[in-house]
């Protein structure tokens, strides 16, 4: 069988913006037989996040996630349906995601390596896994619960900004013993800094000043967290709670042109009072 997939083209460099170009489109062929504990599945919906950045350069500069290889195939988050197994857990019609999907429109995978997903959490929506009710939500449902210090009735302020950290436009802003929590900075995703970038000597000066702390949060660290999370962002959901946006780009040929896009602000278009953070699902069509 020939199927479609995305490679790694080249890279923008560690100081360089991604472009379409940086990702390239190509045929290969899948092998017509799946070995015991294997899967065939069919990609339904791919994830660009910011994190991907750091994939696109040699050394992704943490120790959790691996660089993309160049004329390789790139993977991320995906949710596909099984349409051959022969796996004792799963079986052909499950819904299943993973982390390290290979953007591809179909692809045999190592059965342990997926989650089966419930479509009815979601309402039949399946993108939503891989935003709200996957990992995105469960960042920020998680690194409050566990970082934030925030109790009911505690009279405290929450503020969320897509430029937290080094430029120090809310270190500057926030009260007395406030606490930052440092999760993605994708303003300095383009950059060769450290993370979280130092801050300058007059916000150090504040920090201090004022008694606010900072604390990075990394969610692949609460993993014993992600079920009772997931039911609970879908609850939310289901109650009206929560609402959730996304911007859907059909065809696999565009994912380049997605990233791009998620990276320079070109996703949903949100009310002028909040900001809008970097995420696109790709719907591979026609496959």
């Amino acid at each position: 069988m020939i199927v479609q997939r995305v490679i790694l083209n080249s890279r923008p460099g560690k100081n360089g913006n991604p472009v379409a170009e940086n990702f390239r489109m190509e045929e290969v062929y899948l092998p017509d037989n799946i070995n015991e504990g294997q899967v065939q599945v069919r990609t339904l919906y791919l994830s660009v996040d910011p994190y991907m950045r750091c994939r696109m350069n040699e050394d992704t500069g943490t120790d959790y996630i691996t660089p993309w290889q160049l004329s390789q195939v790139v993977d991320g988050g995906g949710v596909g349906i099984i349409e051959e197994s022969k796996h004792t857990n799963l079986t052909k019609g499950d819904f299943v995601t993973s982390f390290y999907w290979p953007w591809q429109t179909k692809v045999i995978l190592d059965g342990n390596s997926l989650e089966k997903v419930d479509p009815q959490l979601v309402d039949g929506h399946l993108s939503y896994f891989l935003g709200a009710i996957g990992m995105p939500g469960l960042t920020s449902l998680i690194g409050i619960q566990e970082k934030g210090h925030i109790t009911a009735g505690s009279n405290k302020t929450m503020v969320v900004s897509g430029a937290a950290g080094a430029c120090g436009s809310v270190a500057g802003q926030m009260n007395e013993n406030s606490h930052i929590i440092l999760c993605g900075q994708i303003s300095q995703y383009n950059k060769d800094v450290p993370y979280p970038p130092p801050l300058s000597p007059a916000i150090e000066a504040i920090q201090k000043e004022r008694n606010i702390t900072r604390e990075r949060f990394l969610v692949l660290n609460y993993k014993d967290k992600f079920e009772p999370g997931i039911l609970q962002l879908s609850q939310w959901f289901k109650e009206g709670k929560l609402k959730i946006k996304e911007t859907v780009i059909n065809g696999l040929e565009n994912m380049g042109a997605a990233f791009q896009s998620m990276m320079t602000g070109g996703y949903i278009d949100y009310p002028p009072s909040t900001t809008s953070y970097g995420k696109s699902i790709v719907f591979p069509r026609g496959i």
